[in-house]
Formats: structure tokens, sequence, C-alpha cells
């Protein structure tokens, strides 16, 4: 009971760190890609969904993507280019089974294509979910065709759409994780061989309700002189058997089985003899924060690399705080474990609790779990079917290692704050200073995608780039690493989309190339273009590339075009900036001097700039300029350059639509937003008046009618973050008794709103009016503008990409939860403890009556 105790306190304990303590998250990325601005090519059939399933067949330039009843063939250069497909249909009579067994006919009783491996240069090996009856086949790539094998799918593909999977293809063998069974309570690990077909023991020390999410092979080294064999790795998360909790505790692990194994001869026969499993860390180690969910792995198996490095996209278990981070790990110190690390064995403590501790007993010879290799052929075990049953039963009962694997530093590569990271391809490529970089992307569950590096200012995440436009999941990552043709490749429910590795000609300027630290991008002085370094020929001593973002030789030109307006006197200007960087600050410059923008004459709007009750002293060039920060030296450049001329003109003077022109008489003196009103004083105060909007509509006809134009957000989109501050605005002309009443879902706003009305030389009045809010859920706002002669609305939905509360009420919240259980959990052991005390006093009373 002590034992029980101290493992759930020191479990709590790191929980409480968890989510108590705080910790730094990550980079944010330097540029922000909408998926209108860049080359993205999409693939996706009308009908079709659940693009969840990939393979790129590198020589043929194809990829395959299994879809729901259906599978593709496309061009892997252009994905917009179909060559083939085959469809895959469920009969209506097994539709019909499946529907009576409880499962929706229009949805789970459907063939999902989740197999797709390469059987051989003409045949692919493809698997889908039929209706609940896992079904494989051949697909012949000549024809397209399928052979109509149809043979039983069982333990290679899953019986459920929704459960977890991955297969890899080893010599014309299928290695799967999957379930077994109909109702996916049987995991299992196996090898369809028609010669040799293994799986792992069904049993919960083996495998306790995993969540498999890949799996790879590892080759033998050519060059080793130890004999050893090919081993698959699968990784998956699943319930902690070594930790005792009151509820399911998650754990990561990495499991490996031996290509030649082929079973015990009595003991473990048709069942792997070299599968082990072992815990994956990846923490913070200062903080007590662990991730302990597994979802995404990609092993990074370079000829240039000394051995193997896989990378590992991690969440932890209570994630409602959208927290998510990569390690890296070394190959060889995986196999220090299995081939020498400690073994953890199960043991009963008061009678019928059993409890897992390290095995510290003798271990047989040859040890358990290991591969043959040339020490057990020298003394005689050829083949797992001549090990002995002494070896084979204490692996049977011993598969989890005690030893845990920690990654490269003891630490997260990468840790990023407000993302779900869902899967991970990783590139490798020489810079031009000849310096190696593992270049990481990795998608969300956002439909985005981060590009990622470290270099010596630390952890860069390089872009991030929208693949899909409703921001739905990525469900699955594929890398094409030819040279001249890198490309990935994000499948979703709802298509694929095929990306660049590199949008280095985004970059208009050397500073801006080289700011961006990427390391496929080079600046060309001759091209004045930013290009891609694996698409030069030649010569590339010429190109300009600094990975430590020093920009100090680029030498851009200043060629930006000037933009001429001609300005009422005492009018309203908005002069735009298209600066991308998310990393640099946005300079505004009048006449070579800095302006100051919070002030009643200047508001910035965005990266835009307002400038109210125009001058002829406001007549002269403006300048945005973005200015970056890297290692403590900082460049600008400039991004848009206007000139204004401020008269006063005559009715008939035509006025730039870009800007706004109005007269003098301002009825309202309040600038923007309001002097000397915090945020806390007028955002979240009060609630907005319950009073309906009455409007007042008169029989005149001689004034203007109302025009306007629809409300929109200062940095021009219609997605806010969770508790994040942004102005609404609205703006419009009418007759001189119109006035703005501003409605937030149904309920006029009374604070926080602010007006600007300006007389134009014809009579209408301009008016100009924003709201600065804060949101927790997404809502409706809307702007009525309202006079005698007529009234106008326009409304505007405000979405809330993140509907949750604070990071830290989040926390707080989601912590007293876990002290309420733990309260309940600690008062049902002193019962139980009582309860047991007493029966042992029973139990001594009895023995000391029978003795006498």
């Amino acid at each position: 009971m002590k034992m029980l105790n101290m493992a759930l306190n020191g479990l709590f304990i790191v929980l409480v760190l968890s989510f108590g303590t705080t910790v730094a998250f990550g980079p944010i990325p330097r540029i922000t890609w909408e998926q209108r601005e860049v080359r993205l090519t999409h693939f996706q059939e009308p009908g079709i969904s659940n693009y969840s399933t990939l393979l790129l067949n590198k020589i043929k330039d194809t990829l395959y993507i299994g879809a729901r009843e259906v599978i593709f063939a496309v061009n892997s250069l252009n994905i917009a280019e179909k060559q083939h497909e085959v469809y895959w249909k469920v009969t209506e009579d097994k539709k019909a089974k499946c529907s009576e067994k409880g499962k929706s006919k229009q949805t789970e009783c459907l063939n999902y294509i989740r197999v797709l491996q390469l059987l051989n240069d003409t045949v692919l090996y493809v698997c889908g979910t039929n209706a609940f009856q896992p079904t494989c086949d051949h697909l012949l790539l000549k024809t397209f065709e399928l052979v109509g094998k149809n043979e039983d799918g069982k333990g290679r593909c899953p019986f459920d759409p929704a459960q977890s999977y991955t297969s890899i293809m080893v010599d014309g063998e299928l290695y799967s994780g999957t379930s077994y069974n109909f109702l996916g309570s049987e995991p299992i690990i196996s090898r369809n061989s028609p010669q040799s077909p293994l799986r792992t023991e069904y049993a919960i020390p083996w495998l306790n309700e995993p969540s498999f999410v890949f799996a790879d092979v590892i080759r033998k080294n050519p060059n080793s002189t130890d004999g050893e064999d090919d081993k698959i790795y699968f990784f998956f998360t699943e319930v902690s058997v070594e930790y005792e909790f009151f509820g399911k505790l998650m754990i990561p692990r990495i499991a490996r089985v031996c290509k030649g194994d082929q079973g015990g001869l009595r003991t473990l026969q048709k069942k792997w003899t070299s599968f082990l499993k072992a815990r994956l860390i990846c923490s913070i180690p200062e903080n007590n924060f662990i991730f302990n969910v597994i979802n995404d792995v990609f092993i990074l198996k370079s000829p240039d690399l000394k051995e193997p490095v896989f990378y590992a996209v991690f969440t932890p278990q209570l994630n409602n705080v959208g927290l998510s981070a990569v390690c890296a790990y070394n190959m060889s110190l995986v196999e220090e474990v299995f081939s020498r690390g400690k073994y953890m064995q199960s043991a009963t403590v008061e009678q019928s609790h059993t409890k897992w501790v390290r095995y510290s007993g003798e271990i047989p010879k040859p040890r358990p779990g290991a591969c043959i290799n040339n020490e057990a052929r020298a003394a005689n075990y050829s083949s797992s079917l001549n090990l002995p049953d002494k070896t084979l039963q204490f692996v049977k009962d011993h598969p989890l290692m005690d030893d845990s694997v920690f990654p490269i530093t003891n630490r997260p590569r990468l840790i990023k704050r407000d993302v779900n990271y869902t899967q991970i391809v990783v590139d490798r490529i020489q810079a031009l200073d000849k310096t190696v970089y593992d270049v990481m992307f990795i998608s969300t569950d956002t439909g985005a995608l981060h590009k990622a590096v470290s270099s010596e200012n630390g952890m860069h995440i390089i872009e991030e780039t929208q693949l899909f436009q409703d921001f739905e999941p990525v469900q699955t990552l594929l890398l094409s690493s030819k040279k001249g043709k890198r490309y990935i490749y994000a499948g979703s429910n709802s298509g694929v989309v095929q990306s660049p590795v590199a949008f280095c000609e985004k970059h208009s300027t050397c500073v801006d190339c080289v700011l961006a630290r990427d390391p496929y991008c080079a600046w060309n002085p001759r091209k004045a273009s930013c290009v891609a370094i694996f698409k030069e020929h030649g010569s590339n001593s010429s190109l300009i590339q600094k990975m430590n973002g020093d920009a100090s030789s680029c030498t851009d030109k200043d060629e930006k075009v000037k933009e001429n307006y001609l300005l009422h006197f005492g009018g309203t200007a908005e002069l735009k900036c298209s600066q991308k960087s998310n990393l640099a600050q946005v300079i505004w410059k009048f006449q070579n001097g800095v302006l100051k923008v919070e002030s009643p004459k200047y508001r910035l709007v965005g990266k835009a700039l307002l400038i109210f009750n125009l001058s002829e002293g406001d007549s002269g060039v403006y300048q945005c300029l973005s200015e970056e920060k890297v290692k403590n030296k900082k460049f600008s450049q400039v991004i848009a350059k206007h000139v204004l001329e401020v008269k006063k003109i005559s009715h008939t003077t035509t006025v730039s639509p870009t800007l706004t022109a109005a007269q003098t008489e301002a009825s309202s003196p309040i600038p923007f937003p309001p002097t000397g009103t915090s945020f806390l004083s007028c955002v979240g105060t009060g609630s907005p008046s319950s009073t309906s909007t009455q409007f007042d509509v008169g029989s005149g006809t001689e004034s203007p009618a109302v025009t306007l134009l629809p409300p929109f957000l200062s940095d021009q989109s219609q997605h806010v973050n969770a508790h994040g501050i942004f102005h609404l605005i609205c703006r419009a002309t009418g007759p001189s008794d119109v006035h703005v009443i501003w409605e937030k879902n149904g309920q006029k706003i009374d604070v926080c709103v602010s007006v600007q009305t300006h007389v134009l030389p014809d009579g209408k009045v301009y008016l100009f009016s924003w709201v600065k809010d804060t949101l927790r859920e997404s809502s409706e706002y809307c702007c009525s503008f309202l006079s005698k002669t007529g009234n106008k609305a326009s409304k505007a939905w405000i979405t809330v990409d993140r509907q949750e509360a604070t990071h830290q009420e989040s926390w707080t919240r989601e912590l007293n939860n876990w002290k309420s259980v733990i309260n309940e959990h600690d008062q049902m052991m002193q019962n139980w403890k009582k309860a047991w005390e007493s029966c042992n006093t029973d139990t001594y009373s009895n023995k000391k009556l029978e003795k006498n």
C-alpha cells in the first residue's frame, strides 16, 4: 500500500508541475502564407473523401492515393494530373450485414483504403476496411485493375475506419500494427507471410490498448561483423502497466521485432520471440513537463548519417492548452536499451494486486528478445526455433524494458504552444556554407504546415503555410526528396495538396531572402531574385545565404514605386503596407522622420497607417519600413512609399478611391481609439444593453441615402484568437443626421465604441466608427447606420480560432479536476487500508484462538 501511494503521489507531482509551471513555448513562424498566396497543387474528386493513405513511387514519379472506396494514381510532379483510378466498393449485402451490427450504412459500412504497399515493381498490395470485414487484394499497375483475390485482411487492416493502424512491406512480407477483431479489443503486431506468419501474444503486458502511428524497417549494417538481422520498429501509445494511477495513463512506446524471427518450437509457436518494447521519453526536465502521447514518427536514413535518427511528434495527454513537441532520437540508443537494458517483471503485491518492477534476477542465455546473430549461431542457435524454452518463456513474461529511450540532448528539439501537431517528415539539405540541416515539416490539426530548422540562434520556424482552406486536420504527410523534385504531399478528409519544400521566389529582396534563414533559398545577385539552391546549376559562389540571418552583405536598391494621392483638406488618409514577417516591427516615416503612430493624429490599424484631419503640412513622402532583429542586429527595408498632396479642392475634383477623403468639419474630436482610454476600461466592463435598435425612418426623399462598406477586422481577417484584442471598423456616407449603432449577438454595444464624423463637400457626411473588443466565443457583429431617409446595416461573423479560456484558466480548471479525483482516490485508499488492517487483525486473532 505504501508503494502504491508513493507511485500515485509521484505521478501527481509530475502532473501538478506540468500544469502549474510556466514554460518557454517556442518560436512563432516568421511568415504565414495563406493558401491563395503560394503555389499549391490540389487533387480532389467530387463525392470522394478520406484521402488518408499515400504511397510514393519515386522511380515512376507516381503518387498512389487511397481514399474511401477508390484508389488513384496521379503524377507526383503535378498531382492535378490523374493517371488512373479504380473503385473498390462494398456490396449491398455486406453493407446490410454491417448495418445490422449497429454501424452507419452511410459512413462506417464503406470501404476505407488503409494499406497501400508496393509488393513488387508491377503489383500494389492493398487492403480496405470493407464494411467491418477487412479485405486485401492485389492491384496490377500495368492495367490498374484489382485481381479479385479478396484475402482475409484480419490482422493486416483495421475493421473500423476510426481505429489506428500502421504497416510496412519488407521483402514481400507485410508487417502490420492494428486490431484483430470487430470490437477492436484485440490489438496485434503481425507479419503476413506464407512461410512464417507471426503475431504478438494476446496479453496486456505485450499490448495494452495501443494506438499505432508508424512502422519502418532498419536494415542491418552491411559493414557489420556481428551478423545482425534487419529490424522492424513499431511506434504507438498505450495504457501504462508500470505506472499505477486512478485513470488510464498513456505511455509512448517503441517496439522491435527481428525480420529473421520464425517463432518458437514449443513455447511461443507462431508468436514473436524477438518482441520487446520500451518507453519513449519526451519531456522538459527542469519543469517535469511530460509529453506522453506520440502522434507520428519519421526515420531519417540519410547516407551521410552515421546512424538513423528518428523524429517524433508528441502532445501531453491532458492537452487542453494546445501544446506540442518534437523530439529526436538516435537509433543506437534504442538498440542499447533492447540489447543491454534491464527488463521489467510483474509482481503480486498484497495478494490480488499486480505491480511491475525491475527484474534483478539472472537473465537466461541467449539473451531474451535478441535477434539471431553470430554469437547465437556460435552457440548452435541458428534460428529462433532452436532457442531454449527458458529464454522463450522469459521473453513471453518480460516484453517490457525497464530502461527508457531518451532524446538527443535530453530535451525536445521544438516546443510549440497553441498548436496540435499531427504529422512530421524531415528533409536533409546542405547549405552553401557546407553545413547540413535537418528541416522539419510538421502539420497541424488546422490544416497548416510548419517548416522549422535548428540554427545557431536556436530553433527557427521559417514559415507556416495554410494547406487546406477549411482548417481541417492533416491526416498524412509524405516527402519526396529527389534531387530537383522536392515536394511535400499532405492528405486530409477533403483532398491532397502538393507543396514545394520552399517558396524562395516569394522573397523579393536580398534582405528578406537572407532573413528567411531558409537553407533551401539564396539570393542570386545576377538574377536579382531569391532562388532554390537545389535547382541552380553551375557555381553557387555568387549566391548569398546566411543561416544566422546576417543580411549585412545585401545591397538592395530602393526601387519601390511611389503611390501618389491627392487628398481633401481635413480628410482622413489610409496608407497600406504589405509587410509579411511576423518577427518584424512596422515603422512609418514621414519626410525621413519616424512617426509617433499612437497619437490623435496617427493610428495603426494592423499595418496600415491612418492619418486624421489632413492639412497642407501632411503633404510629403510616407515610407513603411520593416525592421527585423536577428542576433542583436537590426535590418530594415522599405516596404511601401506613399506621396500625399493635401489641397483645398473644388467639388469636382476626383479623389483616389483607395483613400477616405473628408472636409474639415469634424463633429466628434475623438481620435482612434479614444486617447487615454485603456483597454481594461472599455473592453469587458459591463454588459451590452438589451435595448433593441429602433429605426426612425422619415418620409423625406431629398437627402442622400446611406451607403456603407462592410465591417472588417483591422488585420483584414475574419478570424481572431481567444481573448485577443481586435478592432472592427465600419464606414459610411449619408445625410447629416446619420448615426451608428453597434450590436453584438443582437445586443447593443454601449462601451468601447468610437466615432468620427466629417462633412463632405457635397453636403453628405462621412462617418467612421470602430469598436474595440475581445472574444471568447465566435460572435456576430452588426453596424447599423440610421437616418430619416433610410438605414443600412452590415453584419460580420467573427470566428474565434480556439474557443478556449485563457491558458491559466484552463490549467487551473484541469488541475482542480485532478485534485478532486486525487482526493476521492486517497479517501478510497484509506478506507481500503482500514479494511485490510481490520482483516489482518481478525485473521491474527483467529490464529491465536486456534493455537489456544
